[in-house]
Formats: structure tokens, sequence, C-alpha cells
């Protein structure tokens, strides 16, 4: 019996490409995310440190560095859009790779911390993340999808005939008739052939040499 396609993302994507995908994704996403708070503490004055990327209790309203990195994750998850786009580039997966990254960030910090998170801040901020990179990444996506595909058919063989029509006048050697009337001819076949070649003509002439032979 022959075998059965798998549907959904497995028919999209292997799962060894896909588990590459994740962690190329999540690599990017931390990447990020450290650049950007690297580049915070140096303005602001502060100690860069690992707690400030993995400790969820980092985040905090009562501070302005808690506030800080809010403001820095929500940056972060608009930058990995683009990483998104470049590595998935599917708008149906998009929300599926979004949450896992969010879903691995969460099983990291509760291993630094040894805690599960418990500030309402920093769930927020992984909700608004999320939210904020699924909407947006489908949205990059379907714009990439939907974006017009220009085809090298007709429109390329005529603009080089006029190329080549017009180099040769300006050469002082014109286009002789019979050439540009047999690529006519060429490009008439099919739909309505019968009016380039004179066929529907002949075809009237028969019907009324038949009608004057039965009249007679």
């Amino acid at each position: 019996m022959p075998r059965r396609r798998p549907l959904g993302g497995a028919r999209d994507l292997p799962p060894l490409k896909i588990i590459r995908k994740i962690l190329l994704l999540q690599l990017a996403y931390y990447g990020t995310a450290s650049v950007l708070i690297l580049f915070t503490t140096v303005v602001y004055g502060t100690v860069f440190s690992f707690d400030l990327i993995l400790s969820w209790d980092a985040v905090r309203g009562d501070t302005t560095v808690g506030w800080m990195l809010g403001l820095v994750w929500v940056l972060s998850s608009l930058i990995s859009v683009i990483f998104l786009l470049l590595l998935v580039s599917r708008s149906k997966l998009i929300p599926d790779f979004a949450l896992t990254i969010h879903f691995l960030h969460l099983i990291a910090t509760s291993l630094y911390t040894h805690a599960i998170p418990t500030n309402w801040l920093w769930w927020g901020l992984q909700c608004a993340s999320a939210s904020l990179m699924t909407f947006m990444g489908i949205w990059a996506c379907r714009w990439r999808e939907l974006r017009p595909i220009a085809f090298g058919g007709n429109g390329s063989a005529s603009t080089a005939l006029q190329t080549a029509a017009s180099g040769d006048a300006a050469n002082g050697h014109p286009q002789e008739d019979g050439e540009h009337e047999s690529f006519t001819l060429s490009r008439g076949r099919g739909r309505g052939r019968n009016l380039h070649d004179g066929g529907g003509e002949y075809e009237m002439v028969q019907m009324k040499e038949e009608t004057g032979s039965n009249a007679v």
C-alpha cells in the first residue's frame, strides 16, 4: 500500500531540520538580547551579568533597570521576527516556533534560578513578547508570500525583440517585414489561428459552392 504523507509541519520540514531551526532561533534570540542588554548596561553605567538575561527576578516594576530590561526584551522580540522570516518563512509555522522560543526561555530561566517564575510582570512580558513575535512574524511571512512573482515568458521575449529591432534600426539594418510577420504568426498559434492563415475564408467559400450546387 502507498505510504501516506505526513500533514502540517512534519510535511513542510523534517524533524532534524525543525530541531536545527529551533536551536538557531534560540541562539539568535539570546544573542540579540545579550547584545542589547550589554549596550544598555554600558550606557546606563551598570555591571553586566547573566542574571539580567536568565533571571526572572531582574524584570521588576519598581526599578529603572527592570523597566529597561522589559523594553529590551520587547525590542529583541521585534528583531527576532527577521530571523523567523529568514529561517522559517512559512506563516502557518510562525506560532509554533515563536511559542517554542518562549517555552525554552521559561525552562532556561527556571533551571538558572532553580525556581519557577513568580513575577507577574515577567509573565506579562513573556505573553506580550510571544504575541508580538507571532503577529509580526505572520504578517512578514504573508507579505513575502503574497509578493508578485515575475515570470520570464512572452514579456521577456517581446522585450528582447524590441531591443534587437531598435539595435538594428540604429545600425542601419531595419528589420524586414517578413521576419516580423513570421514571428507574429508563430506567436499567434492556438486560439484564432484561422484568422492568420485565411482558413476561415476558405471554409466560407466552400460553403457557398456547396449551397450553389444544391440549389442547381
